[in-house]
């Protein structure tokens, strides 16, 4: 009759097994800190487009013969056909003064995306101005 006894210090030192179990939890760490570099590039691709679409909207707000709704639908436009719709729904074009110049400013609120496109609605603003062009 076999004994079940204490398995000894040498049997406790015996590592079999343990690099599978360590390649698991290195690859789904690697794996997780990956996804989330991705993620962040993508919220970052995604902050670029849409301020550049602002911008771009707001320089045509300020054309000789052009509106602040021009400026908002060309803004509208740009990010529809970038990313998407969702992100184009809160464009806002109204007068200001930036840097004692009269200005277009061209602001966007859209979601800031967390997991894929998914995210916090509202979570990202930008901002854009251009002076307005005057043929004085």
């Amino acid at each position: 009759m076999r004994h079940l006894a204490w398995p000894g210090p040498q049997r406790l030192r015996d590592e079999a097994g343990s690099a599978v179990a360590e390649f698991v939890m290195v690859v789904s760490l690697l794996t997780f800190l990956t996804l989330m570099v991705m993620q962040l590039a993508l919220a970052l691709h995604i902050r670029n487009t849409v301020l550049d679409a602002a911008a771009e909207g707001a320089r045509y707000a300020t054309l000789a013969d052009s509106s602040l709704s021009a400026g908002a639908e060309r803004t509208r436009d740009l990010i529809t056909t970038a990313i998407g719709a969702s992100y184009a729904t809160d464009v806002v074009a109204q007068f200001g003064v930036s840097a004692g110049f009269p200005s277009v400013e061209v602001r966007v609120i859209a979601p800031l995306p967390l997991m894929g496109l998914l995210g916090a609605p509202r979570g990202l603003e930008v901002v854009a101005h251009a002076a307005v062009e005057s043929l004085e």
